[in-house]
């Protein structure tokens, strides 16, 4: 048979395939909506309604959004395996309602759609063909098939020789301002990343492009996959570098049909903190060390004081007299239990308290003969209760142990840190006690808290009180019941059978049951649970751009993995913070040691070679050895330059050249220079967070990292150091210029000749 014989068949075939999935997915729409209702109605106990919700809306409703999400592409593949079997690949699983439940499209997570990323003409894994199906809405557009079996001589006409047609597509396509999955085209080297086991710590290294934080997105969607009921009950914590990178990334887990995650910044992961305010390079660096953590804990251990000279208390017509040998010896005894500082205070009021109580007790009931003491345990105790209700001594241990919180106390050690830093250092972090936090200084916040602990005696007491009220108020129910039911039958004969055997409430029922039953549950979804509780321990956490942060942030991440599950992404040669620690060695030792795997993406697929070569020999200038990932495409257009007098009139036509062109432009420059550039340039605005669907938009170098447009301008590269440029001349995927005043680092002038 001849090709043309078979193309219009195979496409009418995959489009009645196709238009089957569709009319299953609108049914499954109301069964979801349906089952995440029933769910949240369920009447079990509070823990097994919260379990069994978390795991069924985590399925129903990643699967509503991923249904709506890719309406475009539910399914995006097929694979013909030599046995005779085929299988459809998509986005999420789907069964027919016969009995068996016979897969119709198979998740591509599952072991069974894996040969699609893997085989190779030489490694067929058992295919024979793995098709690639292009739609556009529900319509089936094209079939592109590679042919694994050299002996089957079948044909259809939609071969593709090369097989990379699908991937090259997606990588030409105008960008959107949002990223998208990449399940069509994971690549092998991908695919192992994103299927790796669950448990430790797996480090991702990969330079520009190179796909690495889209392979960690899709590790994140497969482990939720693989490990369901852990994880939606513990939840995955995704960290990115900035506000806009979270909105660039925040629909590819949805489209994968996977809700259950929390993407956050560093400034967003202390409870009732949210910022995404910078400091000065010096102040990041110094609020980044390690060494903090002792500096904070010795703050901390300052507030725990001795009288100087000693403190006076008036009881009952008497002056006792606190000293610092007597409350010395109730701060040693608190510190020896190890506990922190607010949850040790009840320990320090117990030994003042004790001790005052001796105090009283050898004044008041000393014998004056043999000099012993004439009180009895109930005396001692009376007086004990005595000194308790006096708001003196209440006065003096908030002097010696105050209870105190976490904004507190670094912003008191803000306002003055000459006692715990060298001169320098507390000139860069030294301000004015404010209400305003900074990224650095979040990690101090949770350092503080976790030193600080929470006294929670007042939330336990304040718990107990709204409890009993609880209980009275369904007793109160109960009466009117049982009032009810005495008031129905006493008019009854005596001999009336029914009148002895109807039960009330009271008989099945008590106050403190009734009342449990009736207890608010928390709706919540475990990530919004994760965002509010500064000790949740996530089920595994992801960290893009790893390098950057400092070792306070790692010490604030680790606490919320003590499993130490994690996937970290990055590219130590785009380290730009000044408190970044950069290398992977540095970062995981002192928490895992060497316990931890590496592996490197080498190929990048956004960058084109024109553009790659660019780069790499800034980076080469300083660091001769560098090997940049290897771009798989050309796109025949060279980057430029152009040296200027007017650099905002030249910006604004540059742009106006660019923007004609398919996609989207970034404007990378100094934040210094955004106002007078953002007044040149219709609808950009200068010092808002950059809404990324735009046609344009204004980016200084580290507001960039991460993202990718279609053209990008780079403004006064001469006033960046090499990460940052590096980062900035990496964004593009077909077209990169450069405007100047001054002259260019001499490294990217030669480039560029």
């Amino acid at each position: 048979m001849s090709n043309t014989e078979f193309p219009d068949d195979e496409l009418r075939q995959e489009q009645e395939f196709i238009d089957g999935l569709y009319a299953r997915v609108d049914v499954l729409r109301g069964d979801a909506e349906d089952s995440v209702s029933d769910a949240l109605a369920r009447g079990h106990t509070p823990r097994q309604a919260r379990l069994e919700r978390d795991i069924l809306v985590a399925e129903r409703s990643g699967l509503l959004a991923a249904l709506n999400a890719v309406d475009g592409s539910l399914c995006f593949g097929r694979i013909d395996l030599t046995s005779g079997e085929t299988h459809h690949i998509g986005r999420i699983g789907l069964r027919a309602d016969d009995p068996e439940r016979t897969p119709v499209l198979i998740d591509w997570r599952a072991d069974v759609a894996r040969p699609f990323y893997l085989a190779t003409g030489h490694t067929t894994m058992g295919l024979g063909r793995r098709r690639h199906i292009a739609t556009e809405g529900r319509r089936v557009t094209a079939l592109h098939d590679e042919i694994l079996d050299l002996g089957d001589e079948t044909r259809t006409g939609h071969e593709d020789p090369t097989g990379d047609a699908v991937l090259l597509a997606a990588l030409d396509s105008a960008r959107t301002g949002r990223m998208g999955d990449i399940v069509r085209t994971i690549q092998a080297d991908q695919d192992r990343v994103i299927r790796a086991p669950h448990r430790g710590v797996m480090v991702v290294e990969g330079g520009p492009g190179t796909g690495k934080t889209a392979v960690a997105l899709h590790r994140a969607a497969y482990l939720l996959y693989e490990h369901r009921e852990l994880l939606a009950r513990r939840a995955v914590l995704i960290v990115g570098p900035n506000p806009a990178f979270l909105g660039y990334i925040g629909e590819v887990l949805p489209s994968l049909g996977e809700t259950g995650v929390l993407l956050a910044t560093v400034g967003e992961l202390f409870p009732g903190v949210r910022t995404t305010r910078t400091d000065t390079p010096g102040a990041a660096a110094v609020k980044g060390r390690a060494e903090m953590a002792d500096v904070l804990a010795d703050v901390v251990r300052d507030r725990q004081t001795l009288p100087d000279p000693v403190i006076t208390i008036e009881h009952d017509r008497e002056i006792l007299m606190l000293d610092d040998g007597l409350v010395n010896v109730a701060r040693e005894r608190t510190r020896a239990a190890k506990l922190p500082h607010n949850v040790a205070r009840e320990h320090f009021e117990g030994h003042i308290l004790n001790a005052l109580t001796d105090m009283v007790a050898e004044r008041i009931g000393t014998d004056p003969y043999d000099g012993g003491n004439l009180l009895d345990p109930s005396d001692i105790t009376q007086i004990r209760d005595e000194l308790a209700d006096n708001p003196e001594v209440w006065s003096a241990i908030d002097r010696l142990w105050p209870r105190v919180t976490p904004q507190r106390l670094i912003a008191d050690f803000l306002a003055e840190p000459g006692a715990y830093l060298s001169d320098g250092d507390a000139a860069a972090v030294r301000r004015p006690v404010t209400r305003h936090w900074t990224v650095s200084d979040v990690p101090l916040l949770d350092e503080a808290a976790e030193l600080l602990g929470e006294d929670d005696r007042l939330v336990r007491e304040r718990a107990e009180r709204e409890r009993r009220t609880q209980i009275a108020f369904a007793q109160g129910v109960l009466d009117v019941s049982y009032a009810s039911r005495t008031f129905e039958f006493e008019d009854k004969e005596d001999d009336d059978p029914d009148s002895s055997e109807v039960l009330s409430a009271h008989d099945i029922i008590d106050a403190e049951r009734f009342a449990e039953r009736h207890e608010e549950d928390d709706h919540r979804s475990a990530a919004e649970r994760a965002a509010a509780d500064r000790t949740w321990a996530f089920g595994h956490i992801i960290v893009d751009e790893a390098q950057e942060l400092s070792p306070m942030a790692w010490r604030l991440l680790m606490r919320r993995s003590p499993t130490r599950s994690m996937t970290l992404v990055g590219d130590p040669a785009q380290t730009s913070e000044a408190g970044g620690v950069g290398a992977w060695e540095d970062i995981l030792t002192p928490y895992v040691g060497d316990r931890w795997e590496h592996t490197r993406l080498g190929v990048n697929y956004r960058t084109p070679a024109e553009i790659m070569d660019v780069a790499a020999a800034v980076v080469r200038a300083g660091h001769p050895g560098f090997e940049p990932p290897g771009s798989v495409r050309s796109t025949g257009v060279r980057p430029w330059a152009r040296a200027t007098d007017d650099l905002p009139g030249a910006t604004a036509k540059a742009v106006a050249e660019l923007t004609p062109a398919q996609g989207r432009l970034a404007v990378i420059a100094p934040r210094e220079l955004h106002r007078a550039l953002a007044a040149r340039l219709d609808g950009v605005t200068a010092g808002a967070e950059p809404d990324l669907t735009h046609d344009v938009v204004l980016l200084d170098p580290r507001q960039a990292k991460g993202l990718e447009f279609d053209s990008v301008l780079v403004v006064e590269p001469g006033r960046y150091g090499t990460s940052d440029l590096y980062v900035a001349l990496t964004r593009a995927t077909q077209r990169l210029g450069v405007l100047h005043t001054g002259p260019l680092p001499q490294p990217l002038a030669d480039a560029l000749n």
